[in-house]
């Protein structure tokens, strides 16, 4: 028997891909959002003066037939087909991201390139026993002079901390499938189809698509979809209470609005995509002491945009490029105007998203939007992709809560929060990057939404959403939309 209503807590793709399931078998459902302007949480368009930017950089590609399919559904006629092109910016010089054996070689020259060989020789002679940081895990994989040059200046930029208190489970997530062996020979062979038919050999994508002003129009258009259906999606909804009531096994879910009256909604299931530390504590009656303590335990990694608005001498051509100089604080510039050239209303500008990784708080995050753009400007100009005399005008974005922190004690604490919530409370799912303090790409939030309405809808946990994202091939390697099944991921098995 299908539930009678459903709460959905956020309106990232997670959230609202749930309410779109949902409401499609017919199920009420209320997303409450705490953002009052946007939905789309991360993977929202933001906007300035005709300007659209995507905060972080969301590339529509899904290993999966079911969320390709999904995306085509809700925005059949505003999707390019983009192509991939990134770069990595080192000690003056731009080199191809993934990297090419040959340019790498040149490049770096004769002396560093056979320091990077007889680096990863050694590594693969003798390494880490048992590795658990970000840092032996690539040396592992590497060598530790490639792991110094392409992995530790950015990775630190990235986190805040050092890559040997980062879990070796980010690397494993991020990172896993790629070999230096096999990215050398791929360099310098063509790709070649199997006589069996085959896959070809894995690489990074080439090609995605993408939505014509960005990644909000995606979820804007999902988010009608479910109004259209019948469902809710409140926005400027701030949920402040989660209490479950033992008796009737519902919950009420007590929200601020914007004009910070209370309100409350009562549903049978809680689908949640909020950071698991605010919900465990948002919960009534109170979780034990033992799962608020590693709530507490759990880290956030936030950051800002600084976004140049500047005339476009035609300096970058690529979606982003990656900053691994110490010498400058900015990690990452996007060119919206290569993710689409509808993201810039004029045809003679160009507009750069410089991303500044921090902690909410810290100097950097509550740093003047004026000095934020000097320094983008000053750093722009440092590594060589504008004149500081080009930009006409900046704005900053500010995100909390980008990335959930992979430190050596994140996984311990997420297993005494599940422990408990799995057993006390089987009609609360959680869903998305936050939602499971797991660094999901947007696909894979969206298949943890879809296998959980499954479950909602079954009346029963037929699949374990916890096994999302954990295959071991590259995040972005295969083509699009190649894994079948009822599930839309090989990897996520059916509970027994």
């Amino acid at each position: 028997m299908a539930p009678t209503s459903v709460g959905i807590i956020g309106a990232g793709p997670a959230g609202l891909t749930a309410g779109y399931v949902l409401s499609k078998q017919g199920v009420p459902v209320t997303v409450l959002e705490a953002d009052a302007g946007h939905v789309g949480g991360i993977a929202r368009t933001a906007r300035y003066k005709g300007y659209h930017f995507d905060i972080g950089g969301h590339r529509f590609f899904s290993k999966s037939r079911e969320i390709e399919d999904l995306w085509s559904e809700l925005l059949p006629g505003d999707m390019l087909v983009r192509p991939r092109s990134s770069r990595i910016y080192y000690k003056g010089q731009f080199f191809a991201y993934p990297l090419r054996a040959r340019e790498a070689l040149f490049k770096l020259g004769l002396v560093e390139s056979l320091r990077c060989f007889l680096s990863y020789a050694k590594a693969r002679l003798a390494p880490v026993e048992n590795p658990r940081s970000f840092e032996d895990w690539v040396s592992n994989h590497f060598g530790r002079r490639l792991f110094e040059i392409f992995f530790k200046t950015y990775t630190e930029k990235v986190w805040g901390m050092s890559c040997k208190e980062i879990s070796a489970d980010w690397a494993a997530q991020r990172i896993k499938g790629l070999s230096l062996g096999t990215a050398v020979l791929n360099a310098v062979r063509p790709k070649r189809r199997p006589r069996d038919g085959g896959d070809l050999v894995k690489t990074l994508i080439e090609t995605f698509r993408y939505p014509r002003r960005g990644p909000g129009m995606m979820w804007e258009a999902c988010a009608a979809r479910i109004r259209d259906l019948g469902g809710r999606v409140q926005l400027g909804a701030k949920v402040v209470s989660c209490h479950f009531n033992r008796d009737s096994a519902r919950w009420t879910l007590t929200y601020e609005d914007v004009g910070g009256r209370r309100r409350a909604i009562d549903v049978d299931h809680v689908i949640s995509s909020a950071p698991i530390r605010e919900l465990v504590h948002a919960i009534t009656p109170r979780m034990s002491e033992a799962a608020l303590s590693a709530a507490n335990g759990l880290r956030y990694r936030d950051f800002l945009t600084v976004v140049l608005i500047l005339k476009d001498r035609g300096a970058v051509t690529d979606n982003w490029v990656y900053v691994h100089d110490p010498g400058v604080r900015v990690g990452r510039v996007q060119n919206f105007k290569s993710w689409s050239p509808e993201m810039v209303p004029d045809p003679s500008m160009a507009c750069y998203g410089l991303e500044y990784f921090c902690f909410e708080g810290d100097g950097l995050w509550r740093a003047p939007d004026a000095d934020l753009i000097a320094l983008g400007r000053r750093e722009l100009a440092a590594i060589g992709l504008a004149a500081p005399d080009d930009v006409v005008d900046g704005h900053v974005v500010r995100q909390r809560k980008a990335y959930p922190v992979y430190d050596g004690e994140y996984a311990r604490h997420v297993a005494t929060i599940r422990a408990e919530l799995e057993a006390a409370y089987p009609n609360l799912h959680l869903v998305g990057r936050n939602g499971m303090h797991k660094y999901n790409n947007q696909d894979h939030a969206m298949m943890t939404a879809i296998l959980s309405a499954r479950n909602i809808l079954a009346g029963a946990s037929l699949y374990d959403v916890w096994r999302v994202n954990e295959d071991a091939e590259y995040h972005e390697a295969g083509e699009a939309g190649q894994q079948h099944g009822a599930s839309g991921l090989r990897t996520v098995p059916v509970r027994l």
